[in-house]
Formats: C-alpha cells, structure tokens, sequence
C-alpha cells in the first residue's frame, strides 16, 4: 500500500532541496559593523590574525622562572638552589636578563624572559631568603604558554561564509579587531493568506481560525538574524495576493507565503506566481508538506509554503532557512543526524519521506532511545512543541516495530 497523497511526479525531497539551493545566489553587499554588532552576522572574507596569541612567552603558573643548566635527562635535580633577583607580573614584566642560577619571582599570565628556562609553581619550591631550592627534579620548558601557541600571526581566524559567535567575539577582541566585513542582512518578506485566518484580537466566527504560520515564520527568521518584512494576513483574493506579492518583489530578497498553493478553489497563489514568476518546482514526495513551491519573481525567490501549521514549520526548516542560509552568505553544514532504538511501533506508507515528530532521550543503559508522537496530523502544532526532533524515515519506508532503530536529527536553535 502506497501513501494515499503520493502521486506519480512528485519530487524527491533530497531532489528538491538540491534543486533549490542550486538557485540561490548569496548576497554580495558587504558592510563593516563594530566589534560588538558582528554576533550572529556572517564573515565576508577570509581572517588572518595581525598577532600571536599569546603575544609572548607566558607563566601559566604562579611560581618561579628559572634559568638552569639541565642535566643528561633534561631535568634540573632537586635540591637545586637559585638566587632571587627581581619579579615579574602580569602587565608588569621583569626587564632585565637571567643567568645561569638566577631566578624570579612570576605570576600567571606575566612575560618569561627570553633566558628564562623554565617555570615551576610556588608550592615545588623552598624560600629561603633570597634563594629559591627546589624541592623536586623539574622538567625544562615547563609551565610556559608559548607566544603564538593559540594562534599564530598570519594564519587563518575565520573564513568567509563564518557565522560570528558570542565566543568569536572574544577572540577578535584578542586580536586586536575592532570591526569586521560581514555581508548584508537578507529582507525576507512573509504573509499568509486565507479568509478563514484571523489575528488574535479578532473574534471568531464560525469557520474561522487563529492565524499561527506567520508567528512561527517570523521567530524562526528572527534566529536566523535577518531582515523581516511581515505584511500580515492576506484575504483569498487573487488581486490582494498578486500586490503582496509586487509589493515583497520590491522591498525583498525572498518571499516566504503561507497557504494558496494547493488544489483548492480559491488557492490563488501559485496562479499569481506562475504570472508574476516562474515556478521551479511544486509537489515534493514529503511528508507532511507535499504542497510547496519554490521559484523565481523579478527581483526576489519565493518560497510558497502549505497552509497546514506542521507541513508550513517543517518544509520551511528543511528547504527555505537552508536557502536563506546560503542567500546570507553563510556556509552551509549538514544537520546533525543519530541513529534511536524506537519504543513504539512507527507507522508509515512507501511514497513519501516522512518526517515524524519524536522526543529523544538517553535511557539509563545509555542507549539513545525516541518515542514517536501519538499525533502526527499535519495540522496538529503541539506535535511540533512537544517534540524535541525528527524521525525520518526515507521515502520507500514501511513503518517499523518498538525496538528497531531509526535516523533522528534533533531540532537545532532555530525550531527548538
């Protein structure tokens, strides 16, 4: 037995996404922001460090810097006795030169002198007086951050198509840098059409629904940290749908709508597409989600996404934020997917990948194990809030018994 909403054509979904990210042109435009403006932005060329990191040899100990001669195994005896001539702080270094059985006081974090020869912490030594005895053999080199050890002057920080993160920052900031190249924010224009679609503060009549695919769209694309043009609600009219989509065309990278593109009568908006643009691809063989469109207006890509919340949340985190990754500039990375024992029985019918909301958890054998959702209805929303990921099972699939394992991938920052 086959899905009953498989038919003959339909686009594999890996087929599909290809395809689609195959279209997309990253974004060129290129702007500098300050230090403190480039989390979450997108390197627009490649980074090399103006420094060593550390910038010079450092004591990563409190203790002493000794310069020793070292006998035939490399060590200086225990026992050995040097002579305390200065100290050396962090920010405050010891400027003069050690010799042969001279030492200094040095904290962590302070330069080691170019004739220092090894550093050992305070609590493998004897004070005595203005003399230091070791009270263990010490090996040569020790203790010492080597200038350049972290990253070395000229090599590559980040390549362009990096995300920056919280911690890059940081890093740049130990460089030195105080603005960076990233490229322009993508404008991603998003609506939903429907006459049945209602705002929040509107009241309910018979038939109709709370619109909730724009909200989800929205707090998605906040994550990714682009440019949002949300032009609300539009009416089943094939004249409003056509200015919302003239009016994203212009203003707009990429135009994500919501509903419209399926068979029904009043579903306009892949009419208003094939008219203002041209259409790559309709129909894939997923599941839920069957009912997307991608393609091309004058200006911009649009994704035109089903109606039904879960088919709307799931193909636009499979397809579109990839894309718009990619249109952002930023260097694409294969989702993360495991390998889960299932503790229910899954259901599924050959004909179209499925991708299945579970929760995944760690058993006390330590055994990654997922329960699939008793829900799995394409307008059911909570499935998608109760879930912490995917089980996807390939197009051909056929379902599988409680204890038989599965593909996962756990939702990442921007649906979790």
């Amino acid at each position: 037995m086959t899905d009953c909403c498989s038919t003959p054509g339909l686009m594999p979904m890996n087929q599909a996404k290809e395809t689609l990210l195959a279209d997309i042109t990253p974004i060129n435009d290129i702007e500098e922001v300050s230090l403190n403006d480039c989390d979450f932005r997108i390197c627009a060329e490649n980074m090399v460090s103006p420094v060593n990191v550390p910038a010079h040899n450092n004591s990563a100990m409190d203790g002493y810097a000794l310069c020793a001669d070292f006998n035939q195994d490399n060590e200086i005896p225990k026992g050995s006795q040097f002579k305390l001539v200065g100290t050396a702080m962090a920010g405050q270094p010891f400027m003069g030169e050690l010799t042969t059985g001279q030492c200094i006081r040095i904290m962590t974090g302070a330069v080691v002198p170019k004739s220092a020869t090894t550093v050992e912490m305070q609590e493998n030594v004897i004070v005595q007086g203005e003399s230091i005895i070791t009270n263990q053999s010490i090996s040569k080199v020790n203790h010492i951050r080597l200038a350049g050890e972290d990253i070395a002057v000229g090599e590559k920080v980040f390549s362009q198509g990096h995300k920056f993160t919280s911690i890059d920052i940081g890093l740049l900031a130990s460089l030195g840098v105080s603005s960076v190249k990233v490229f322009r924010k993508p404008v991603i224009a998003v609506f939903s059409t429907g006459d049945e679609l209602k705002s929040a503060s509107d009241t309910l009549s018979l038939g109709d629904i709370y619109e909730s695919n724009r909200h989800v769209l929205i707090a998605m694309l906040k994550r990714l940290h682009v440019e949002v043009l949300d032009l609300g609600i539009i009416a089943d009219d094939k004249t409003k749908i056509r200015e919302a989509f003239t009016i994203a065309n212009t203003k707009a990278d990429a135009v994500v709508s919501s509903g419209g593109v399926s068979v029904g009568d009043a579903d306009y908006t892949k009419e208003v597409l094939n008219e203002l643009g041209s259409i790559s691809f309709w129909k894939i063989a997923m599941k839920p989600g069957k009912p997307f469109a991608f393609g091309k207006l004058a200006n911009s890509i649009f994704f035109g996404l089903p109606g039904n919340p879960v088919s709307a949340s799931v193909t636009f985190h499979q397809l579109a934020i990839p894309a718009i990754q990619k249109m952002s500039g930023q260097s694409l990375k294969k989702p993360i997917k495991l390998i889960a024992k299932t503790t229910d029985i899954i259901k599924k019918h050959p004909g179209r990948m499925d991708f299945q909301r579970g929760t995944a958890f760690t058993a006390e054998n330590n055994t990654l194990n997922v329960t699939p959702l008793s829900h799995q209805g394409s307008g059911v929303l909570s499935s998608m809030s109760r879930a912490n990921c995917y089980i996807i099972l390939p197009q051909q699939h056929q379902g599988c018994n409680a204890g038989e394992y599965v593909e996962i991938e756990l939702f990442d920052h921007i649906i979790g």
